[in-house]
């Protein structure tokens, strides 16, 4: 018989190598602001009304709030018109407590602009659902957003206002 010992360059190695890797984990999630307005309860809740005409606007933004750790909003912003009156109105700010760690300096605003809203969005999709719901109509289900082109045009944006 053998005595098979492991050295240093066993697997305390690969240990370290996958520590050293990129990482990605959500802390915490929230509801940072909501407000839901119907200003013509109850007399837009009837039946008989016209589909609205539905305008949502959505922004990003992410920042440091500690070592490794970034605060990411989703902002969301819902206007259901029924010709120039307005049926509801939604606003809200829905935030994620995100830690990184080892993300490349150029890879780390993609990843906080177009990951990191990617991961919070089905969660703030429920709460759109169940203010519209819980006001009367029916669930509001947003499409899903394309966090990359949303995050090309910031990115033409700002270059366009350095030029």
């Amino acid at each position: 018989m053998t005595d098979q010992t492991q050295g240093g360059n066993g697997g305390g190695q690969d240990d370290a190598a996958a520590q050293q890797g990129p990482r990605l984990a959500i802390l915490t999630q929230y509801v940072k602001d909501l407000s839901f307005e119907n200003p013509r309860a109850p007399f837009g809740l009837q039946p008989n009304q016209p589909r609205p005409e539905i305008q949502i606007n959505v922004d990003v933004r992410a920042g440091q709030i500690g070592d490794e750790q970034f605060e990411v909003i989703l902002d969301l912003h819902i206007e259901a018109k029924s010709g120039e009156n307005a049926v509801f109105l939604i606003e809200l700010v829905y935030g994620g407590l995100f830690a990184l760690a080892n993300i490349p300096e150029d890879s780390l605003q993609p990843l906080l602009l177009i990951e990191c809203p990617r991961l919070l969005f089905p969660f703030a999709r429920r709460v759109v659902a169940d203010c519209t719901r819980d006001g009367g109509f029916p669930p509001l289900m947003i499409d899903p957003i394309d966090f990359v082109t949303l995050y090309r045009r910031r990115v033409q944006q700002a270059g366009e206002a350095q030029a």
